[in-house]
């Protein structure tokens, strides 16, 4: 669990929000990762995007989402999953019934 740099009753408090909930969201959020990471696996983008490997990697091999080989490894710029998102955005229709 990370440090905080104030205990976790004061930022409840400051929340205005128990601390034993406080604790509990912590909890159920889990390893979020390193969301400071510039490159990431097509597994972490997979996860951040909430599909699967297997149909991220469609993505990549069609260019649809922009990745990079850096040496045998590759990598997918994070900014590209927020890019991939915002065209998919643009190309829907909300119009029209699912």
């Amino acid at each position: 669990m990370p440090q905080h740099s104030l205990p976790l009753a004061q930022i409840a408090q400051l929340l205005d929000v128990p601390e034993d909930s406080l604790r509990a969201l912590i909890a159920a959020r889990g390893d979020q990762g390193d969301t400071t990471l510039v490159g990431l696996t097509v597994a972490e983008a997979a996860r951040r995007l909430g599909m699967g490997r297997t149909k991220l990697y469609e993505y990549v091999a069609s260019g649809e989402i922009a990745s990079v080989k850096i040496g045998s490894l590759r990598r997918i710029p994070a900014e590209a999953v927020n890019e991939f998102v915002a065209r998919r955005l643009s190309a829907s229709d909300f119009g029209a019934a699912a």
